[in-house]
């Protein structure tokens, strides 16, 4: 049944995605079908802001030149748009359906594989041939943006899709307390056989000795030889198998079906904790499966993508620094002091500006009235703002909309906007703002393009005569080209970025230059020859963009923020308490990597050292992994006790609750590792070496790999460190980890359903991660535990009995016990408790367990359930089944009662013993129970009730075989008196070896537990104080954090006019109109102008 729902669950998320409806041409004619009947060969038309359903080739778009936008983010995990172009001789096809439904073009190209970024193939049309590369390919799990239609033709589609090449097979998955499971239930049908052997053996050698005799009382059947040791030895192989009958109950078959019913109760109590409710999307927590929840208590490594995971996926523009002076911060009038934002702060009112945007927040209002007061270095500021960009505006419902390569880009152009610099439209040849209601048009001379060489962008404008330079870009390479004048403010500037970027804050820097008319006519002219240049052309570019870009004016700095998600900094502090390490393992670039480890404090300034790994040959790669390996050990071998340490715990420590110093090597270290040199390190032979470094490092970034080397990372861990994994995304380029991982969780983001469909569990914030792990993770790890524990130790003081009988019934295979209460033991008298226990059982609440991660780390070593812990349960047992079984034997055998009536049948004593056996393993579930709820009393205390009342029902309604004994046994004060005692002898020692060591030696648990009660008594919670990193700290580095698009931007198309869906009319030769050689490559970043003919 329970996995009957698991598999509707995924058969309905499954149905989702093969459901959606994309339109194909059928017959000339558009037809709206399901993903899953798209196939190869199709013609399909997308529309704006649609997923795409297949790896198609671009045929036509609604866009000049036949481009088209797209969204990646699903792919690589990038927000930022990137272009596509269709070939010319396609694109005349425009959207004419019969045209398009007749394409009969023959495509060859390669076999489905997983490169995202590589393509090669041909197209034979029209008795011609035309080369085929990833830039007229769109891939499944785009999206189309700034583009109303397109056509395309399937070449892949369904599994073959590089989108499901990276995805990854499903595995089944398994926990360890599964494996661990199925080694116990080997060993225990060893035990069985041995047992079944020993009374084999023992059965024979008394039939020899003394049965042979007895024959008048207990004759042999007929099939047994009448000679005594034939005769023995056939009665000892039966007696085996019968044997192997009564004690069959020691083998828990039940304990696998409380096992997935426990789970699956589990499963619900995810689902239903409002506490993981998110209430801006309506989106709960969800197990989607039920196999898995005590796997949530033992993970080691958590590998995590970035982007929509850890992120919003939402820059903000935060603070900024203009003409030494900074804006953002929020002082307290009476004290001085900078006050932090919350929910509560009053933002500046924006509204009288026309063009301003409702989403859109600052606190600071002095920037706001500086503009109205027309201050010149803040208007330059925001100008350079507006202007400096390659943003794209666009008209959608009367509303004014920015299309960036990248969010930094967006943010910092947006803010401009909502301060009354309103970017509305740009040509080839200009741009035009709005400043406070008045136009500005402005003359595009050139654009020079970032790079991620060059970590700048500058655009040369002309207006009313005066050529000006504006510049932005990363703070070390803007310093290194500004005058040598204003010392001050390049100073106090520089604090400022400092501060920002100790804030985590993503920093720019902003400077002009003006230009006269000579200079500027030389330097073009030279350009121009540079860029057509067949030799060395990109380093003649770098020196001619050199020669313009010096001698310029600071202006100040802007801070970004690329907002994490709430409580990101505190989950991960708080998983690293409890001793989970975590990677990320993202496809953004390198730069933007680092700043968002440092916003989320994976990487602090307390570390020794930050290895980078950036080589991108085998023997570079290797040299670098070698020198760092050795950097480790030298600082560990001269590494200094500080004051402060983490607390761990060994198995044995654990137990007695002393903590010790943490003196891992890799707690001051951190690694990051670009995807070009993954590919290196994962080879066989690096493979250890790189595990090496990694594992003595306190966390690693992995960045720019592809959704394959993200589960080869995991893969890696698995396979070399023996550790549980957990693996958490929110895209398509996450399935491939998710799958790989122990657990897969999908975060329900902004990047489709991907992910949570190829995941185990489904939440929607990367904090409700701490809550699945520290609370449910940890109590449904107990919680199976403990059940294990006391499930072993009913069956073994249960089954037992029967072997204890068999010294007194010459090994017959005689019963001790009524054959229906062994029917009914562990499906009616002993199955609810235990199933309430594992269930509802907690040992501290959920605020305690988050407040204090170290309780996780028993998981780490299984220290709760293992071979240890089943054997200390099977003895605890084997001895309870003594006590049970010797104790009323000795007390009825040859017993009579006062009033003379025989005490000392079989019957009786089977339904004393039975009786004092409920009676004792319900007092032990009553003392396991840490947490009582109402289900935990009913179904204690109500097992007992029910055990008497189906005694009386069964013996005196439906006349069972041993009717009369239990009441019989009642009404004489020997058994309650061997009822007291027996439970008296097997209760004390438990009781005093409990007490003994929550006194003496307790383990973090139990001091917890104790405050958690103590707590309770005087009716107030605890003042503690979670003990986390502060979400963002000051650090001393400096750094840029400014996140361009990894490819060249858009320059080149914007001022070749491609981009545009019209030219500007001619008006007079007043403005220049770039033009290109058919020679300039991709290295020709900017537009040359040059007068129209």
């Amino acid at each position: 049944m329970v996995a009957g729902v698991v598999f509707q669950q995924r058969h309905t998320s499954d149905s989702q995605v093969n459901t959606r409806l994309s339109k194909v041409l059928r017959g000339g004619r558009l037809a709206e079908e399901r993903w899953a009947e798209v196939q190869v060969g199709d013609v399909i038309r997308m529309e704006n802001d649609q997923f795409v359903a297949a790896d198609v080739l671009l045929l036509s778009t609604s866009e000049p030149n036949g481009l088209c936008f797209i969204e990646t983010a699903e792919l690589d995990g990038e927000t930022n748009l990137k272009c596509r172009q269709c070939l010319p001789e396609t694109a005349e096809m425009g959207q004419n359906d019969s045209l398009l439904g007749t394409f009969d073009g023959e495509i060859a190209c390669e076999t489905p594989n997983n490169l995202l970024n590589k393509f090669e193939g041909a197209l034979a049309w029209k008795q011609k041939r035309f080369p085929l590369d990833n830039d007229k390919i769109l891939l499944r799990g785009c999206i189309l943006r700034n583009t109303q239609w397109c056509y395309g033709v399937v070449i892949f589609a369904g599994k073959d899709t590089k989108l499901m090449q990276n995805s990854g097979k499903t595995k089944f998955k398994r926990t360890s307390i599964d494996r661990l499971l199925n080694f116990i239930i080997i060993g225990i049908v060893f035990f069985l056989l041995s047992m079944c052997l020993f009374c084999m053996i023992a059965c024979g050698i008394w039939e020899t000795l003394t049965g042979q005799y007895f024959q008048v009382y207990l004759p042999w059947d007929k099939l047994v030889p009448s000679e005594p040791l034939g005769g023995a030895t056939v009665i000892a192989l039966l007696v085996f198998f019968s044997y192997a009958i009564v004690l069959n109950t020691v083998v828990p078959i039940s304990l696998y079906v409380s096992v997935e019913v426990i789970r699956f109760a589990q499963s619900f109590l995810i689902n239903w904790d409002e506490k993981m409710y998110y209430e801006k999307t309506g989106t709960a927590a969800k197990a989607r499966t039920t196999t898995l929840n005590e796997e949530l208590g033992q993970i080691e490594y958590v590998f995590s993508d970035k982007t929509g995971t850890l992120t919003q996926n939402i820059m903000t523009f935060n603070k900024c620094s203009i003409a030494g002076k900074v804006y953002g911060d929020i002082i307290d009038e009476t004290t001085n002091e900078i006050l932090e934002v919350t929910e509560n702060t009053p933002t500046v009112d924006f509204s009288g500006n026309p063009n301003y945007e409702p989403d859109f927040k600052f606190y600071d209002g002095t920037l706001l009235d500086a503009v109205r007061q027309n201050n010149t270095d803040v208007h330059n500021f925001f100008r350079l703002l507006a202007l400096c960009h390659t943003v794209m505006p666009e008209e959608r419902n009367n509303k004014l909309e920015y299309q960036a390569q990248s969010p930094d880009e967006s943010a910092l152009v947006s803010a401009a906007r909502n301060f009354g610099f309103v970017f509305k439209e740009r040509s080839p040849n200009s741009i035009t703002i709005e400043v406070n209601g008045q136009k500005e048009m402005y003359e595009l001379l050139c654009i020079l393009d970032f790079n991620n060489v060059r970590k700048r962008m500058s655009v040369i404008l002309r207006r009313k005569g005066q050529l000006r330079l504006y510049c932005k870009g990363a703070d070390n390479v803007i310093y290194e080209r500004l005058k040598e004048d204003r010392g001050d403010m390049k100073s106090k500037t520089q604090e400022h970025l400092n501060k920002f970027a100790g804030e985590g804050l993503r920093t720019l820097c902003l400077a002009v230059r003006d230009l006269d008319e000579v200079f500027f006519n030389n330097w073009k002219h030279r350009h121009q020859e540079a860029a057509l240049s067949l030799q060395n052309r990109d380093e003649k570019l770098d020196a001619i963009y050199e020669e313009i870009e010096r001698d310029m004016t600071l202006l100040g700095a802007t801070a970004i923020e690329d907002k994490l998600q709430d409580g990101v900094p505190q989950t991960i502090a708080n998983l690293a308490l409890a001793g989970i390490k975590i990677w990320v393992l993202t496809g953004d670039k390198q730069e933007t990597a680092i700043n968002i480890g440092y916003s989320c404090q994976l990487l602090t300034d307390e570390m020794i050292d930050i290895f980078i790994i950036d080589a991108s040959t085998f023997e570079e790669v290797e040299s670098q992994l070698v020198k760092y390996r050795e950097s480790i050990r030298s600082v560990s071998n001269h590494q200094v006790p500080t004051a402060v340490s983490i607390v761990t715990f060994s198995e044995s420590e654990y137990q007695r609750g002393q903590s010790i110093d943490d003196s891992e090597n890799g707690s001051s270290f951190a690694l990051v590792i670009n995807g070009h040199s993954l590919v290196h390190a994962l080879h066989p032979q690096l493979e250890k070496l790189f595990l090496d470094v990694a594992s003595q490092c306190k966390s690693v970034i992995c960045c720019r790999v592809t959704p394959l080397q993200k589960a080869m990372v995991v893969e890696l861990i698995k396979k070399n460190k023996k550790a549980r994994t957990l693996a958490i995304g929110d895209g398509a380029n996450d399935v491939s980890m998710i799958k790989a991982a122990h657990i897969g969780v999908g975060v329900s983001g902004q990047e489709g359903m991907q992910a949570v469909l190829a995941s185990d569990y489904s939440i929607a914030q990367f904090r409700f991660l701490e809550r699945l792990l520290l609370v449910h993770g940890r109590w449904s790890y107990y919680r199976m535990c403990k059940f294990l524990r006391y499930f072993f130790y009913k069956n073994f003081a249960f089954t037992l009995c029967h072997f204890w009988f068999a010294f007194f019934c010459g090994f017959s295979a005689q019963t001790v016990f009524d054959p229906f209460f062994i029917s009914v033991y562990n499906l009616f008298y002993t199955s609810c408790p235990v199933l309430a226990l594992g269930i509802f059982d907690q040992d501290v609440n959920d605020r305690y367990s988050i407040m204090y991660p170290r309780l996780y780390s028993p998981g780490h070593f299984d220290l709760l359930f293992n071979k240890k812990e089943f054997l200390r349960s099977a003895l605890h047992g084997f001895f309870t089944s003594c006590v049970l079984f010797l104790i009323p034997y000795g007390t009825y055998k040859d017993g009579v009662s006062p009033k003379g009536h025989v005490l000392s049948d079989h019957m009786l004593l089977g339904s004393v013993v039975a009786t004092i056996l409920v009676i004792v393993v319900t007092a032990q579930i009553a003392m396991d129970t840490s947490y009582w709820t109402m289900f935990n009393h009913v179904t204690v205390w109500g097992s007992l009730t029910f055990y008497f009342a189906l005694q009386f029902f069964y013996n005196f309604v439906i006349h069972g075989a041993y009717v009369g004994s239990l009441s019989k046994a009642m009404s004489e004060a020997t058994f309650w008196f061997t009822t007291v005692l027996t439970v008296t002898v097997l209760m004390i020692p438990v009781l005093a070896w409990r007490f003994y060591f929550v006194d003496v030696k307790p383990t973090l648990s139990d001091r917890v537990r104790l405050k958690q009660r103590l707590a309770q008594l005087r009716s107030r919670q605890s003042q503690d104080v979670l003990r986390t990193p502060s979400a963002r700290r000051t650090r001393r580095s400096i750094r840029s954090g400014y996140a361009f698009a990894h490819q060249e931007g858009f320059g080149r198309l914007i001022t070749s006019g491609k981009i545009m869906r019209k030219l500007p009319r001619s008006n007079g030769g007043d403005f220049f109109f770039p033009s290109f050689s058919n020679h300039g490559g991709p290295s020709n970043l900017g537009g040359v102008p040059t007068h129209m003919e």
